[in-house]
């Protein structure tokens, strides 16, 4: 893996024996077709595509098999956020970070130099940071990362396991018929609607919980807490958006909103906080306890 001055890895291809291509820009092109042929050109042109050895290769180079070729993605343009992550805690084994919202943890879409990732491996200059569990672009809040490669199994063990305890604040509606129920556990069997973007209930045995606590009240709006006790992609937003009372600036439930490639409007961050986070480290057998230095909207 090779890392450029802006903090970005390399990503790696193998080229296999048995396919004939004329050249090294025509292997790139057939088998990621996703990406334009003139762009290829343009990393070529730019030597971001080269031997493990770190040696530049041009497009017109002979077609190799059997070896491996390294390549950087190139953006023309990404969004730029105005907004900074502090480091929580950092050891030999990981690193706690406090995410603001809109960043994205990796790399993806039309993100790639802005992104906790790629900042944190700039600011720190550990290029074998890893995240261990996952949390949305648009929630802000504690996050994790391995540091050496042959632990990250076993921190990522943790979240698989669910022996890793999170907590939430979101301020969502506040609902006269719900608030006689609460603390409650709520329960649904969520999976992928047609919409990639979106998750959905339906039919079936729960595959989900979450436990739901209210915090403070102030009319039209109130403070809840949330222990998720399962890890499925965006549920908390889906169960609260299922009881009526989804999380405020919620741009995907329950109306999925035109999405913003540029030019975000970053005064409506989504009011959903990893806040505290538990765990016993399979490496030193330490109590973990982090909580978010960070706060979702007053009322």
């Amino acid at each position: 893996m090779k890392v450029n001055s802006e903090g970005v890895s390399s990503s790696r291809v193998y080229l296999p024996a048995g396919q004939n291509y004329p050249c090294l820009l025509d292997f790139f092109i057939g088998n990621f077709p996703h990406i334009d042929a003139s762009e290829w050109e343009a990393r070529f042109a730019e030597g971001l595509v080269f031997t493990q050895e770190g040696e530049a290769v041009a497009a017109s180079d002979a077609y190799l098999p059997n070896i491996h070729l390294m390549y950087f993605r190139r953006l023309a343009r990404e969004p730029e956020l105005p907004f900074e992550e502090s480091i929580l805690f950092q050891d030999e084994h990981i690193l706690v970070v406090d995410k603001p919202h809109f960043l994205p943890v990796t790399p993806s879409g039309l993100y790639l130099h802005q992104t906790l990732l790629n900042r944190l491996k700039k600011k720190t200059g550990i290029q074998t940071l890893s995240p261990i569990h996952r949390i949305d672009r648009d929630t802000a809040g504690l996050v994790v990362f391995s540091i050496n490669p042959n632990e990250r199994a076993q921190y990522q063990n943790l979240f698989r396991d669910r022996v890793v305890k999170k907590v939430y604040e979101a301020i969502a509606p506040y609902s006269e018929d719900l608030i006689d129920k609460l603390p409650m556990t709520y329960q649904s069997n969520i999976q992928e609607s047609e919409h990639f973007l979106q998750m959905e209930e339906v039919e079936g045995v729960a595959n989900t919980d979450t436990y739901i606590e209210l915090i403070e009240v102030n009319t039209p709006w109130a403070k809840y807490r949330l222990t998720p006790g399962s890890g499925k992609k965006h549920q908390l937003r889906c169960h609260l958006n299922a009881l009526g009372i989804p999380i405020r600036h919620d741009q995907i439930y329950p109306i999925l909103t035109p999405y913003q490639e540029y030019d975000l409007d970053f005064s409506k961050p989504l009011q959903l906080l990893a806040k505290e986070m538990y765990f016993k480290d399979p490496i030193t057998h330490q109590d973990r306890v982090f909580k978010s230095q960070r706060e979702i909207l007053s009322f």
